[in-house]
């Protein structure tokens, strides 16, 4: 039953992470009565199955940088605070596990040290352990309170999905600039206009009556009329052709869009057992 690190069995996992794992390994770790034991500094995971087996917690200065394992069936984790408590976890218990430096290190009497720490916490908890366990039958599921993550207390499973969101952004798009300029036309109107002209109209008479010759010729004299003619008189003025005014409106329209979403959804490993899906 050989050990990993999470990156070594599943070096793409940031990339398909559908359980928050990233997330965990940036938690904190906190003992019962909320004081601070240390954070995640790693996970190992089962090299047959994959099944997650234990935190790696550095501890930091509460037992001066030590880093002990945590099995998975312990960590009570809290997704909203970002904390794992670690359940019954005291800090003698802490200085008697056997420090990890290396997974090299990591083999079945290694862990039987650190099963010895967790078991004495579980039967006083009252939690029945079997007597013995051998080495050559021995297999994780015989103790589901160590490694069962699925049956703690409180234990939370997030699954996410993905929703379009739809905003809008307000773009200039052009702009219309609307000006005037002045034409010049030759124009023409027709004014009626009067002159005057003078008629001179001559008769014989038929019966001319004989008049003194000394009033009948005068030297000098003259006839005077004055004559008058109408000249147009053009002048210009400007006149309201017409008004133009410039508005904008709104058009609605509604803007199809499609996107590729992802949701998460249960795997259940039963491995034969009745479960009720609630």
């Amino acid at each position: 039953m050989a050990l990993v690190k999470l990156e070594e069995f599943y070096p793409d996992y940031r990339e398909h992470d559908s359980h928050n794992i990233d997330d965990i390994k940036s938690f904190d770790v906190y003992d019962q009565t909320n004081d601070k034991i240390g954070s995640i500094h790693n996970i190992l995971v089962d090299e047959q199955t994959g099944k997650f087996r234990y935190f790696v917690v550095d501890t930091g200065f509460w037992i001066f940088g030590k880093k002990v394992l945590l099995p998975v069936g312990l960590a009570d984790i809290r997704y909203t605070d970002r904390r794992i408590y670690a359940k019954s976890l005291t800090k003698e218990q802490v200085e008697n596990l056997p420090n990890f430096d290396e997974l090299e290190k990591v083999d079945y009497d290694y862990e039987e040290q650190v099963r010895g720490v967790y078991r004495t916490s579980t039967a006083a908890s009252g939690i029945t352990q079997p007597a013995t366990y051998d080495r050559s039958t021995y297999n994780y599921e015989q103790e589901p309170s160590l490694y069962d993550i699925n049956k703690q207390d409180s234990q939370t499973l997030k699954l996410y999905e993905e929703r379009l969101v739809a905003s809008k952004q307000r773009r200039k798009t052009g702009e219309v600039t609307i000006g005037k300029h002045v034409e010049t036309e030759t124009a023409r109107v027709a004014v009626p206009v009067e002159k005057e002209r003078v008629v001179i109209e001559r008769t014989n008479p038929t019966n001319a009556t004989p008049t003194n010759p000394g009033n009948a010729f005068r030297e000098g004299e003259v006839a005077r009329m004055e004559i008058y003619e109408e000249t147009p008189d053009i002048r210009k003025e400007a006149v309201l052709k017409e008004e133009v005014k410039v508005k904008k409106v709104v058009e609605h329209d509604t803007v199809q869009a499609q996107e590729t979403v992802r949701r998460e959804e249960l795997d259940i490993d039963a491995e034969g057992r009745p479960i009720v899906d609630k």
